[in-house]
């Protein structure tokens, strides 16, 4: 290197600095989720958003989202704890989230125990178009039951029967 040469710090400062990392929480906004009105409870909880900034319009990245909660939760009753529903964001409403049905399943524990050794279970399921013209995809599942007089141990569901 040559005497005098000041390898161009006076000029960019150190070649690839980084930039300065910022919290991304300072650019996210908290919004309400409000529950249909089939419902006890509407106000069931808040979700996050990044901010409106240019083309990127939050309204937008909110719509479409899927949020599960606790049937129990939306209706003050604990007996419907095992059930989980599923709700959609249709619409925003300065901080408030409306939602529309979306789906409804069991939890896996409650699932587990219904499912038990030595008995059929027999699931189908079907598309039926509503009135309104929504389309309702129905699972149904069934299991198969001893008779108080039986002697086998089994209870299984010939294939003719499902």
């Amino acid at each position: 290197m040559a005497v005098g040469k000041n390898k161009r710090l006076t000029k960019g400062g150190k070649k690839g600095s980084k930039k300065k990392a910022s919290d991304p929480f300072l650019k996210k906004e908290w919004y309400d989720i409000k529950a249909p009105s089939v419902f006890s409870v509407r106000n069931c909880g808040k979700t996050l958003c990044t901010r409106t900034q240019g083309t990127k319009i939050a309204s937008e990245q909110l719509k479409g989202r899927v949020l599960e909660v606790n049937l129990a939760d939306l209706n003050n009753d604990d007996d419907q704890a095992f059930r989980k529903v599923k709700l959609c964001i249709e619409e925003v409403q300065g901080r408030n989230c409306l939602t529309d049905f979306h789906a409804m399943s069991l939890t896996r524990d409650k699932l587990y125990s219904l499912v038990r050794k030595w008995h059929t279970m027999i699931g189908a399921h079907v598309d039926v178009k509503t009135t309104d013209g929504y389309v309702v995809r129905l699972f149904v599942i069934a299991f198969t039951e001893r008779r108080p007089d039986q002697v086998s141990t089994n209870c299984y569901a010939q294939s003719a029967q499902i």
